[in-house]
């Protein structure tokens, strides 16, 4: 792992880690070193996104509070479900609260019925989070700000609008990530065209006499 990759790991790791075990990932993806600007979504989609989130938390919280370790995540109003619950009607209850939630488009059920993973394997995912961003950044032909990156017991989730060509590469290079289980894609499909017209343009070249005049 060369520096600059183990630097973003370790980045995006304390930023992991400093979050709730049962609070979504709501900032490493729209805001950190202006990443909102180069999202892919709406500003105000993922507004309403971070909302979903957190009005999904709380309705889970009020309703099983420690029985359960359940991650949301929201990426276009649609709404991933990972962790832990003690059982089928559990499972299936935190599906229907979070289908209720204003502005959800469609849920899509993760949960596993097991009991709750405990703080070290979560560490071990928050790493493996890490990693996989390390290794999207260093990927010169994608851009690492249209994936939302989840990790859940060493299986990871990918989110985000992307084309078809994207989410394949995507996919074959975090198959590579060591210690990853499994890889499990919940992407939106764009074509390249719709790719071209939202992805971000460079900033047009500044020549060294339009440099100078404008000083």
């Amino acid at each position: 792992m060369n520096h600059r990759t183990a630097c973003t790991v370790l980045a995006a790791a304390a930023l992991a880690a400093g979050l709730s075990a049962c609070a979504p990932l709501i900032v490493g993806s729209t805001v950190v070193g202006g990443v909102l600007a180069l999202d892919r979504r709406t500003t105000g989609t993922q507004i309403e996104d971070e909302g979903i989130e957190l009005r999904a938390v709380n309705r889970i919280v009020a309703a099983l509070g420690e029985r359960a370790h359940v991650n949301v995540t929201s990426y276009n109003r649609q709404v991933l479900l990972t962790g832990e619950v003690p059982g089928a009607a559990q499972r299936q209850s935190v599906e229907q609260i979070v289908a209720a939630v204003e502005n959800v488009r469609s849920v899509v059920n993760d949960l596993a019925v097991m009991p709750n993973s405990t703080l070290g394997q979560r560490s071990i995912d928050t790493f493996i989070t890490g990693k996989v961003r390390a290794s999207l950044v260093d990927a010169r032909d994608l851009s690492a700000n249209a994936f939302k990156v989840v990790t859940e017991r060493k299986i990871v989730y990918l989110m985000g609008r992307v084309s078809q060509r994207e989410a394949e590469r995507a996919t074959d290079i975090v198959r590579g990530v060591s210690d990853v289980r499994k890889v499990v894609r919940v992407f939106e499909i764009i074509s390249e065209e719709e790719l071209r017209r939202i992805a971000p343009q460079p900033l047009p070249a500044t020549t060294d006499s339009q440099a100078v005049s404008g000083g």
